[in-house]
């Protein structure tokens, strides 16, 4: 009988994560339907609330900002980070955890943008509400929380004070380009290059000393085989 209840109620509480994980998918397919269509700045919450067909309360049980429904901008996921630098062995040196925690970022951004259907329609959206100049105010802004959460995550690792020792916040300044450039480029490839692949290559080339040579410069058929400069 017991077995019989937990069962039930271990149901219960799945079908209510299926539910709400349906309701977080269609509010940011939603969401990227319109930023793709209308622009990022000409769109509001209360909108893609209304064209999801939920409350404008739900959308922000699930979201903090409309911002927040683009990839990698939920707030939990830079909670995830921190967890992952903080708890990473003893020893690695800070780039290689940083390495590992955003390769594990990028693996959840690409698995997000899987669920939503064909990854090359949906970045391609993605891509076009990143070029808002609206947006992109918007996310300096956040882009500055995520260096401060990651120094701060590298700080109490090292055992350090980041307002006397600049190097976390220099890491974590470096993280948060590599996250942003892989990104950009990852939508400008249209899924074609894997996010995983462009993190891993960035951070090759800064252990590498970024070196003109870098294998990063080809991932999308660019960069230049020249071995003089005039």
């Amino acid at each position: 009988m017991m077995y019989a209840e937990l069962t039930e109620e271990q149901s219960s509480g799945s079908l209510r994560e299926r539910k709400k994980l349906a309701t977080r998918r269609r509010l940011r397919r939603v969401a990227l339907t319109l930023f793709a269509e209308r622009g990022y700045s000409n769109v509001t919450a209360e909108e893609i609330a209304e064209a999801a067909e939920v409350s404008t309360r739900t959308f922000f049980n699930y979201f903090p900002s409309k911002e927040a429904v683009l990839l990698s901008a939920d707030p939990e996921r830079l909670q995830a980070v921190r967890d992952i630098i903080t708890g990473a062995a003893a020893g690695l040196p800070p780039v290689e955890v940083l390495h590992q925690a955003l390769t594990a970022w990028a693996q959840e951004v690409t698995e997000e943008v899987a669920e939503l259907g064909d990854p090359a329609d949906w970045l391609s959206r993605f891509k076009t509400a990143r070029d808002d100049l609206h947006l992109r105010a918007a996310q300096a802004a956040r882009m500055e929380a995520i260096e401060r959460t990651i120094a701060g995550a590298l700080a109490e690792r090292l055992g350090t004070d980041p307002d006397l020792d600049p190097y976390p916040a220099l890491l974590a300044v470096l993280a948060s380009g590599v996250f942003r450039t892989s990104l950009a480029a990852w939508a400008r490839s249209g899924g074609s290059v894997s996010l995983e692949h462009l993190v891993g290559l960035a951070f090759q080339a800064l252990k590498d000393g970024l070196p003109e040579t870098t294998s990063l410069r080809h991932a999308l058929g660019g960069g230049t085989d020249r071995k003089d400069h005039h």
